[in-house]
């Protein structure tokens, strides 16, 4: 029953962020992708700090200053300006399909700078994983856009910020995390609209509750994620993340009118297989002894 609850709050989690990445995609038709980001962050920090302090939490820690934590911020920084310009600029069905390679991305990294155990068989996954990416973005072809690339170096990114947390001093909660890198993101939003060259735009009051209610979900979905994994067996819960494609092509078809085609849809499929697939591995890696683990 606890893996059932498990499963149904990521499953919530990522319309959440479906629907997140919708009502980003539609502000962006009367506002620049870092002024978005920078109010976003903004009304995200807001919301973290009302509830640090109704739980009688300090909003300051002293691991703000960790180099791990800073890194970690960072990348998430970088990722988040990579890839919420790449939904305004591509479309939306597009960039979640690539997003569904962090986990593959992860793995790699783990293994190539955690020293983590990877047999030949994740090893495996992984390269046809990002067979399904080339699939997407088709590098070379009439239908590559050089765009889609923002949305790959955001999911590098994003794999990049996963591995530091794994990496993070214990006794750092992720409201702290969030709220580190919310007050970061800030700024740097407001920097790329200085660097792109965009004037503020004060947002009507329909943009004004799309960006509210793209705040709050932003954060009631962390919050989601946060409970499944208490509540459920990673294992079982964290393949639900890529229920987050099915919610974003649902919503891309209906409200904006995209039509993905077939070789899109085939290399989705295969990340996501791919992705799922490795999962399980490492799940059962936990589960075997040390020497078995290496054979994996």
């Amino acid at each position: 029953m606890d893996n059932l609850r498990g499963a149904l709050l990521m499953v919530a989690a990522m319309a959440a962020f479906a629907v997140e990445d919708l009502f980003i995609k539609l502000i962006s038709s009367v506002m620049s992708s870092g002024q978005i980001i920078s109010l976003l962050a903004a009304g995200g920090a807001l919301i973290v700090m009302a509830i640090l302090r109704l739980r009688g939490a300090r909003l300051w820690t002293d691991t703000y200053l960790h180099p791990l934590v800073l890194l970690r911020t960072a990348l998430d920084v970088g990722a988040s300006l990579c890839f919420v310009t790449a939904i305004t600029l591509i479309p939306l069905s597009t960039a979640s399909a690539i997003l569904q390679a962090a986990p593959l991305v992860v793995t790699l990294g783990g293994a190539l700078f955690l020293g983590q155990a990877v047999g030949w068989r994740r090893w495996s996954a992984i390269c046809i994983g990002f067979a399904g990416v080339l699939l997407i973005i088709r590098p070379g072809l009439e239908a590559f856009d050089p765009l889609s690339l923002l949305a790959v170096i955001g999911t590098i990114g994003l794999a990049g910020r996963d591995i530091a947390t794994r990496a993070l001093p214990t006794g750092m909660s992720g409201l702290h995390l969030s709220l580190h890198t919310f007050a970061a993101i800030t700024p740097a939003g407001f920097l790329l609209m200085w660097a792109t060259g965009h004037d503020w735009v004060t947002p009507d009051a329909l943009n004004f509750a799309r960006l509210a209610i793209c705040a709050v979900i932003g954060v009631g979905a962390y919050l989601l994620i946060v409970a499944a994994t208490r509540i459920g067996d990673v294992a079982i819960v964290a393949p639900f993340r890529y229920s987050r494609l099915v919610f974003a092509l649902v919503l891309a078809m209906i409200v904006l009118n995209e039509r993905p085609d077939g070789i899109m849809l085939l290399g989705a499929a295969i990340v996501i297989a791919s992705g799922i697939y490795t999962l399980v591995r490492e799940a059962r890696l936990r589960r075997t002894s040390p020497k078995a683990a290496k054979a994996v």
